[in-house]
């Protein structure tokens, strides 16, 4: 980072796993970094304590009822409050800010998202559904206005740092690595009656309850492959899945040549965060370090798509595009949000979203009116299947 500057960060959803990872990595570089916003849905609480300790200029509730909450606890340190959905799409223009870290959970990250890039910010991505639902416009935007997409996922920042010195060398391949979740290895017979408790047990990370469900169903991995498609500008065919247990190795890139790189580490979503924050230079950490000895062995096989039919219907979506990969968001956060609060099994997550995507009309070159109406639509008949439990 040149000279003494401190960058200014606007963390939306700080309240949330990747945001409070993100603090702790402010934390430890305050002479390189100031928390400039914070934001949060519904956590009043946490947002509170993390103001009075990182005391940023502005926070926003988006929850109004939270906002006299809010406002009567940081008032008297001299924080601006705000609340509601317009005001975090204003406060991420502020001229103050150097860089946003989007860490929103699903569509929610879309719109403040563009105003952001509108207002010429750097974008640090954690929220992997902006590309999905509207790569296209998203990248378009970010052309225009000359603004930098840092990828956060573990997977795109591997991409991202194996492709650091080679942006002139062109991708044969790009191979995200998954580590196949809780149910790795099971059947549809026995996913028929697995339980929300034992969904949300991930083997390797630590993760909200939507992308940690999302990762036992393999559409988050089905959502990286659409995000790489406009992080790294590859086709559908050039994407490759591989399920590696043991997450040390996060993801590779195969060039012309037939050489593969690969970024490797023990599972810390604080290492990409700092890595997207203070880009191009690397930061001194305490992270724990990987060792070889305790992992004699890494191993990869092939996702099974037949069980784990999410991730197909994603590439599928990929290759369909227009507005099939909205529809397939949309549909997943409704049958996610179904299936934590016990309306729908855990295989009728994929019958929601392929219905879904079988009812909604396709449209080859959305505009963003064209999302929202699509998004809208999707939730609509998603939630009329898990309510009356159509799917079967």
């Amino acid at each position: 980072m040149t000279g003494n500057k401190k960058r200014h960060i606007a963390i939306l959803g700080s309240t949330g796993s990747i945001g409070t990872q993100a603090l702790e990595v402010i934390a430890t570089n305050r002479e390189q970094f100031e928390v400039e916003v914070l934001t949060a849905q519904n956590n009043a609480d946490l947002l509170i304590e993390q103001s009075i300790v990182f005391q940023p200029n502005t926070v926003v509730i988006c929850n109004d009822k939270l906002y006299d909450k809010v406002f009567a606890a940081l008032d008297p340190h001299g924080i601006k409050v705000y609340s509601g959905i317009q005001s975090l799409n204003s406060v991420v223009q502020m001229e103050s800010i150097d860089i946003v870290l989007t860490a929103l959970v699903g569509y929610a990250g879309l719109q403040p998202t563009i105003k952001a890039i509108q207002a010429g910010k750097p974008i640090a991505l954690a929220n992997k559904e902006t590309l999905v639902v509207a790569g296209e416009l998203i990248t378009s935007l970010a052309a225009r206005y000359g603004v930098n997409i840092y990828p956060v996922d573990s997977e795109h920042s591997a991409i991202f740092q194996c492709l650091v010195g080679e942006f002139h060398n062109l991708i044969e391949k790009i191979i995200l690595t998954a580590s196949g979740g809780p149910f790795r290895g099971k059947n549809k017979e026995f996913l028929k009656t697995v339980t929300k408790a034992q969904a949300l047990k991930h083997p390797n990370w630590a993760m909200g309850a939507k992308i940690t469900i999302d990762s036992a169903t393999l559409m988050n991995k089905g959502l990286e492959v659409i995000e790489a498609k406009w992080l790294f500008n590859v086709r559908a065919e050039q994407i490759e899945v591989v399920v590696h247990p043991q997450s040390i190795i996060h993801s590779m890139v195969q060039f012309e040549d037939g050489s593969i790189k690969a970024q490797m580490g023990l599972p810390d979503m604080r290492i990409p965060i700092q890595f997207a924050l203070s880009y191009p230079q690397r930061l001194k950490s305490d992270f724990p370090r990987f060792d070889f000895s305790k992992y004699p062995s890494l191993t990869f096989e092939k996702p099974d798509t037949e069980t784990f039919v999410n991730l197909a219907l994603a590439f599928k979506a990929l290759e369909q595009g227009g507005n099939v990969p909205c529809i397939i968001n949309a549909a997943n956060e409704v049958a996610v949000a179904a299936f934590l609060q016990d309306q729908i099994g855990f295989l009728e997550i994929s019958d929601v979203i392929a219905s879904c995507m079988a009812k909604i009309p396709y449209l080859a070159n959305p505009q963003y009116e064209d999302y929202v109406n699509t998004d809208v639509e999707t939730r609509k008949i998603a939630a009329a299947m898990t309510d009356l439990k159509t799917v079967k």
